[in-house]
């Protein structure tokens, strides 16, 4: 289960909600298993893997590898083990250090791609004017955002098909750039690089603590359904705020229960990341973090511009 909410400011009074649910878009596999208990190299297609792990591929020709078994023969004990991401896995670490730093590798050129295609938008200020200032350039932002969802479609048709899945989410991620670009175009810089920083921040030490925690056998899969009901809270009070403005304070607690919320969802993605995402998942992994890193600097950009 994952539902990600992303919203952006034109003004300290007006916000445009663009929600997305990864539950009816991306299918969440945890009732899948989490891993095979043996690997053999019918599962290798699904992963591209370094030169390290392609050799080890190449090894493993003679038969399928024990990873149940412990010891010196290759197989990974269960507990926690050298390597070892969680206690009692039943597939090689190997595999699934690839996996996750294949995700992380296409979220830091997503994050990258954002930050110039957003940067094209603030500083040529023809355009950011055109978009806050003028009815049609409201009409293009809105339509920016419905082509966000449509993009979504293909996406999710092509999602293990690669490149096309790759090309899709680079155009994704440009839609989704240029909206954010808008949002921060009349925000004073030092904002925006405040709110930059601290989100940094904030995503490595919530993913490093994941990382740390899952590693001592604990489980944030639970966080589920508390997450989409803080959604729902947060989804309501954006309404409100939208239809019946209720000044500053308002603004500032919609961005801190914002900034919580997608805070929890860091770290509940970050525990599907290590354990359920299976290794061809790679571009719904990648759209959750995503996404969960722009809604944490927005919502700290909220807080930050309504003081």
């Amino acid at each position: 289960m994952s539902v990600l909410f992303f919203y952006f400011s034109h003004t300290s009074t007006f916000q445009i909600p663009f929600p997305k649910s990864a539950l009816s878009l991306i299918p969440r596999s945890s009732s899948l298993p989490t891993a095979p208990k043996s690997i053999n190299q019918e599962h290798l297609p699904f992963l591209v893997l370094g030169q390290r792990e392609r050799k080890m591929a190449r090894e493993m020709k003679g038969g399928p590898v024990d990873i149940e078994a412990s010891g010196g023969g290759g197989g990974v004990g269960v507990g926690v083990g050298a390597g070892q991401l969680y206690p009692n896995t039943m597939e090689n670490p190997q595999f699934r250090w690839a996996f996750i730093r294949k995700v992380y590798v296409i979220i830091a050129m997503q994050l990258l791609l954002t930050v110039v295609v957003a940067a094209i938008v603030i500083f040529i200020e023809p355009l950011a004017t055109f978009m806050v200032s003028r009815p049609a350039g409201l009409a293009v932002y809105i339509s920016i955002i419905l082509s966000t969802f449509l993009v979504l479609i293909p996406l999710y048709i092509f999602m293990k098909r690669h490149p096309v899945n790759l090309l899709l989410l680079a155009f994704f991620t440009c839609l989704m750039a240029f909206a954010i670009g808008t949002s921060c175009a009349y925000t004073k810089g030092k904002v925006v690089l405040l709110a930059a920083i601290l989100t940094v921040v904030v995503v490595a030490s919530l993913t490093l603590y994941t990382f740390w925690a899952v590693r001592r056998g604990q489980d944030f899969s639970f966080l589920g359904p508390f997450l989409f009901a803080g959604f729902m809270v947060l989804f309501v009070f954006m309404l409100i705020q939208i239809f019946f403005p209720l000044g500053r304070l308002s603004r500032t607690i919609y961005g801190v229960l914002a900034a919580l919320l997608f805070s929890a969802f860091i770290v509940y993605d970050t525990n599907d990341l290590i354990k359920r995402f299976n290794y061809d998942e790679y571009i719904p992994a990648a759209i959750s973090l995503y996404l969960d890193i722009v809604n944490l600097f927005l919502a700290l950009l909220t807080i930050f511009r309504a003081r």
